[in-house]
Parts: structure tokens; sequence; C-alpha cells
């Protein structure tokens, strides 16, 4: 019994201390649990911050829209190659994403049907500067695109994107600092790829569907970067600072530098973060399309065939901007974005070192913190979180060389083309000229202008540009006037016979300069007749209110229309030499060339301008020829001349409208179709009246036509 009672306790001692391990157990498990619970919250919580930046970005609120801009070749009827890959091109970017936008520049009525062909997210944009070619200027693009907020692109109308692109915007979206990015464009010699109508899938030409990921990787082994020549890709985000100090030249676009020389200012002005994209971004310049093939033609070195718009942009890049005298090494002073281990990082594998972004100073990029003792580069995509990949080697294909490539080919083929020739060579003769910019009744306006008045040149020629008057010539009378109106895009030609040495501020009204240039005018008008064109001579002082064309084209053959120089408003207006040279209008027929023919043989044995010879040959000396108040007839060749109506082609001193306190206003409620500067001594005054009046469309500081979407404050031009 005692024996049995003994193994009994020694029971309930086991048993008890069974329960206490037990619990002891529970507890330690439940510990467990509960430290896995909020590990688990914890880490779903870091993962949701991680995610935070990327939900936000992809939803557009922190990306915000993304506007790609471009300036596609008119299109022919019937289609061709360089269409279709336009189409094909711009198709792309409207299947990134519905918060993509398009702004097509450009005129050309087919381009406004290719864009409304393409839906509401494709907008054509004519306000800016073009040439007389119609080729858009680069630096009237980019103060265009810097007026819409969000992520501007810049591609060449026949690059193709894939949808890499917005994860590349999206990772840049999250930086702490306005930034730059530059892609290389690569060609790809034969793409059998289409999108379906809708825009919404990537199809074989059999049809079936392909992915993404395949459509990449087909990119990615047929890609080929040729010879240095890059089509470069360029992206910024609107951002608090500029992208560049200094001025953007007028670079013509797609014709050479300018992307070059854009990268190589935001790099040396530092206001930027700027990395080359090149390896995460899938654009490419398909050669041929499915059953579409043809002969491309690249730059091989041989400059002997580089147009007039080639040397004009390396023209400027030679003489604006570090680009030829201290380019800057891009390789070593550009960030690479690389994707590694499923994750993008920016790397410099050039420099060998770290950056850091934490404690990054928005408003300078020199604050980049340096972090010792790794062999990469690598710049913090979110500067809250710690660096993961420290110790990983990251491996790039040294795309930034390629930039370094391009820059440097391309600066070799400028200055190789600089030096064969002395001065810009532009291949039209007046002849060819009139062939190009006259209207169809072979009607042309002429002006005359020397380097002294280039500016007042460029502030008529942007008022006929918003009047959509482009059947204009220049005849420039001096080298300077010559080159400034080729970088400008005008249709220029020199005048060989044109006076030297002509006064920079003293060759106004009365002076012995004025005399001789006037008579260079008479002699162009009558050389132009002679070829079989009409023409409008205008002195770049006029400003037009409307285009008097329509009017003028009223007036029968044998008959110069011309602008009254009378002010007293109480006396005809043919008073003795009171015929305005600067303003007139002839046809080219048998009566007005002979008539011309005796006014310029007056005006090259007269002591004074060529104006007094107008009256005195076409009126008569005195106004022995005047009918009535407004005409006269020159009997030897039946010319008739007509005095305008000053109240709608008023002269700078009828009923005092320059000194009126809204010129524009008094101008309009009289009917003014133009106004002329005149009556007024000295170019600084003249220019100073022009500018203060409101009668002034050209920025002389960005060398840009002032459009509607411009807010531009003139400061001092004199």
């Amino acid at each position: 019994m005692a024996t049995k009672l003994s193994i009994k306790i020694k029971d309930a001692k086991f048993l008890h201390f069974l329960s206490k391990l037990m619990m002891m157990l529970g507890l330690f498990l439940f510990f467990v649990w509960m430290l896995g619970f909020a590990m688990l919250v914890g880490f779903g919580s870091i993962q949701w911050e991680r995610n935070k930046d990327w939900r936000s970005c992809w939803d557009g609120e922190r990306m915000g829209r993304i506007t790609i801009f471009s300036a596609p070749k008119p299109l022919k009827n019937g289609g061709d190659l360089v269409g279709e890959r336009q189409e094909l091109a711009v198709r792309s970017w409207l299947a990134l994403s519905s918060d993509v936008d398009v702004v097509l520049f450009g005129h050309h009525p087919s381009i406004f049907a290719f864009a409304a062909k393409l839906g509401s997210r494709v907008a054509v944009e004519s306000q800016i500067d073009f040439t007389f070619l119609d080729t858009p200027f680069f630096h009237s693009m980019v103060a265009r695109s810097q007026t819409m907020p969000g992520i501007s692109i810049f591609v060449d109308p026949e690059i193709i994107l894939l949808p890499n692109i917005l994860t590349t915007l999206c990772v840049t979206s999250t930086l702490n600092h306005d930034w730059f990015l530059v892609s290389i464009s690569t060609y790809i010699s034969y793409f059998p790829y289409h999108l379906d109508d809708g825009g919404n899938y990537w199809l074989e030409y059999d049809g079936d569907k392909v992915n993404i990921e395949k459509l990449q990787d087909f990119v990615v082994q047929e890609q080929e970067h040729r010879n240095g020549s890059g089509r470069l890709l360029i992206a910024w985000n609107s951002g608090d600072l500029s992208l560049h100090a200094g001025v953007l030249p007028p670079f013509h676009y797609l014709q050479g530098l300018h992307n070059e020389w854009l990268l190589n200012e935001v790099l040396s002005s530092e206001f930027r973060f700027v990395f080359d994209a090149s390896e995460v971004i899938s654009s490419f310049y398909p050669e041929q399309l499915g059953e579409w093939s043809h002969e491309f033609r690249m730059t091989n070195g041989n400059v002997d065939g580089i147009d007039w718009e080639y040397s004009g942009n390396c023209e400027q890049a030679l003489l604006y901007g570090s680009l030829c005298c201290r380019p800057k090494n891009i390789s070593n002073n550009i960030a690479k974005l690389v994707k590694h281990s499923g994750r993008y990082v920016f790397i410099n594998p050039e420099k060998d070192i770290l950056y850091s972004v934490q404690g990054f100073h928005r408003h300078a990029y020199q604050h980049l913190k340096l972090v010792s003792g790794q062999k990469q580069g690598i710049l913090q995509l979110f500067p809250r979180f710690q660096l993961i990949t420290q110790e990983e080697k990251l491996i790039t294909t040294g795309g930034s060389d390629k930039l370094d490539t391009v820059s440097t080919t391309s600066m070799k083929l400028c200055k190789d083309s600089s030096a064969r020739s002395s001065h810009l060579h532009f291949p039209y003769s007046l002849e060819s000229l009139l062939q190009l910019v006259a209207d169809q009744n072979k009607s042309v306006v002429l002006a005359v202008s020397g380097d002294n008045y280039k500016d007042m040149l460029m502030n008529w020629v942007c008022r006929l540009r918003h009047l959509l008057v482009t059947n204009f010539i220049v005849c420039a009378l001096d080298i300077e006037t010559y080159k400034f109106s080729i970088l400008q895009g005008l249709p220029v030609f020199m005048d060989t016979l044109a006076p030297s040495n002509i006064s920079f501020d003293d060759c106004h009204f009365g002076t012995e300069c004025f005399q001789r240039v006037t008579k260079v005018k008479s002699r162009i008008v009558l050389q132009i007749l002679k070829l079989g064109y009409n023409v409008l001579l205008s002195d770049v002082d006029v400003y037009w209110f409307e285009n008097p064309l329509p009017f003028l084209y009223s007036f029968g053959s044998a008959t110069l229309v011309a602008q009254s120089d009378e002010y007293n408003e109480t006396v005809p207006i043919n008073l003795p030499r009171r015929l305005n040279s600067g303003f007139y209008f002839v046809n080219s027929d048998p009566s007005t060339i002979a008539a011309m023919e005796k006014v310029v043989k007056h005006a090259s044995i007269s002591d004074l301008s060529e104006q007094p010879s107008f009256y005195d040959v076409l009126c008569g000396e005195g106004g022995l020829y005047r009918i009535g108040d407004n005409q006269c007839l020159e009997p030897s060749t039946n010319l008739t001349v007509h005095f305008l109506d000053r109240n709608r082609f008023p002269n700078g001193a009828y009923k005092g409208l320059w000194e009126k306190h809204n010129v524009t206003s008094a101008c309009v409620k009289q009917g003014c179709i133009v106004l002329h500067n005149n009556w007024i001594s000295g170019r600084k005054r003249k220019l100073e009246r022009q500018v203060r009046s409101g009668l002034w469309v050209y920025d002389t500081s960005s060398r840009m036509c002032v459009q509607s979407w411009q807010r531009v404050h003139f400061t001092s031009y004199f």
C-alpha cells in the first residue's frame, strides 16, 4: 500500500512538471507567433511604404502628364515608307498610356489630317517659328514645350517607343531633384510587327499577338549602333530649375547637333541631374516595315553633300555654348540608369564612386555625397531607404561612351564642314528663290536690309508670319545680314552691287548713306520684274496690320500703287515728291518695266535718294503729269501712278498716329492696313518708337517671334 502511494505521488509530481513544461512551451510558441506576426506586419508596412511611390507614380499622382513632341514631315498622297514609319511611331507613343499626349509641330495640311486620324490625344502646334522651307526651329519647339506641365519628351518622328520608357519615367519621378534624360535610339533593319487598329496590341503580320517581353527581346537582339551616328531621345521634368544657362540658338530641327549641343550645355550648367537611359529604354528606327523597303542614307563622313541647314546648325554650335571649345566628357560626367537584379539603380562606371542622395539639396547638384569603399557608382533611388545592393558588382555595356562617340563624330563633321567654307553657302539663286516663294499670282514681297536693321527686319518677318504671308524675299546689303538671314531660315539673296561701308547708326533719311542704299531697291525691283514676277516693295519699318496684297491685286496692269508721304490732311496726296518709295506695288508688264528702267536710270545719276526720282520721272517735275488729287500718268510708258488712301496706308506723320496712347487701337479704328514708321530721324529713335508702341513681335534675346503662348517683357534694344 505504501509502495503504491509512493508511485502515485511521483506520478503527480511528474504530471505537474509536465503541465508546467507544456505551459511554458505554449507561452514560448505564442511569443514566437506574436513575434512572427509583428515581423510580418512590419515587413508588410515597409513593403507598402516602398511600393507607395510606385503606386502613386503609376496612378499619375507623381509623374503627371507625359507629352511627346516631334515634327513629322508632310505626308504624301498614296502613302510612302516615311509616312508609314511616322504613323507607326506616333501610334506606338499613344499605345504607351492614356496619360500620354502627342504634340506635332507643323502647319502643312497633311499633318493636321494625320493628327485628326489618330485621335484627340494628338494635337498640331503651328504657332512656332519655321524656316521658309517649313523646317521648325528647335529653340521655338523647346520654348513651347516648357509652357506645358509634366514630363516633356523630344523624339524623332520615325522612332518607335516601347512601354519600358514608362517604367523609366516612373523611376525618375521618385527623384528629389530636377532631371534631364538622354537615350540613344538604335536602328533595326527589318521590323515585322505592327499595332492593331485600336492601338492596344502588337501583332505579327499574320495577325498573331506579340507580348511586350518578346518584342523587347527582339529589339535587343536586332538593334544596331552605326558609325557613332545617333538619334537621341531627350526628356525632362518641368521642375523649378532651368535646363541650362544661356540661350538656346535657333537650330533647324533634325538638321544635326541640336540634341548634342543641348546635352552638353545641360551638363555644363549643372542645374539638373543628368543621366543616360539607353539601356532601359527601347527606342528604335525601323528601316523596313513589312513589305516596305528603301535605300537608307546616312552621313558617312563625307561633308561635300552636307546641306545648308546642317551647315547652319554647325555654325551655331561653333559660335555658341561650349560644345566646340570645351565639350563635356559625357561618360565621366553622366550617370547611367540600369536594371540589376530586378532593381533600377544609377551608376557611373567611369568614376568608380557611389553617390548617395541622403540629405540631397534640391537646388545644388554638387551636394551629391560620396560614399567611400565602393567599386561602382550608384545613385540611390529612394532617398529614405538603405542601399540594398552595395556589395553587388554591376555590369553595364558602357552606353555613355556611345554618347561621347555621337558628340565627337558630329563635331568633327561640323568642323570639317566649316573649314571648307569661310561662310555659309546658300544653294539658291534669286531665280530659284522666286520660284519657291512666289504666290499663285507670281507675286513676291521684297524687303531690302543691312546689318543695322536686322532686328527690325526680323520684326517685319515675324509680323508677316503671323499674317500667314509666306511669299516674301529678302535682299541682303552685306554679308552679315546674308549670314544672319540664312541662320534665321529666311529666303535671302545677296546684292553683289550693294554699296559698302553702310553706317550702323547714321543711315537714316537725308544722309548720304541713305541715298546710296535706297537706289539698290529700285534696281532689285526692276531685276525681279524682268524675271516675270510682280513685286510689293515694303521697307522693314512698315508694320502690317493686315495683308495688303488682296487689295493691291485689284489694281490693273500698267499701274504703280504707292504710299503717299503727304502729312497735311487738307491738301492733295499727290503733290510734288510725295510718293513714298518705301511701300509700292508693281506688276510685271511692259509699261511698268519701261517706267522702272527710267526711274533707275534717273536715280543712278542723281545726287539725291531714289525717292525724288520716282516722282520726277513718273509724275513729272513739279507734278506736271498729275491727274486729280491722287494719281499721275507717265506719258511715254502710259503707266498710271495711284497714291494710296492715307487712312488705310498712313505714313509716319499722318494724324500723329505714332503719338497715340494706344497705337494699335487708333489704327484699327481708322482702318489701317499698314503703318509706316518714317518721318523720324535716327535708327535708335525709330526702334524705340516701334517697341514702345507695342508694334514689336520679335524677341531679340531668344531670337524668336513672339507667340500668343509667350510672356515676353521687352527690356532694352538700344
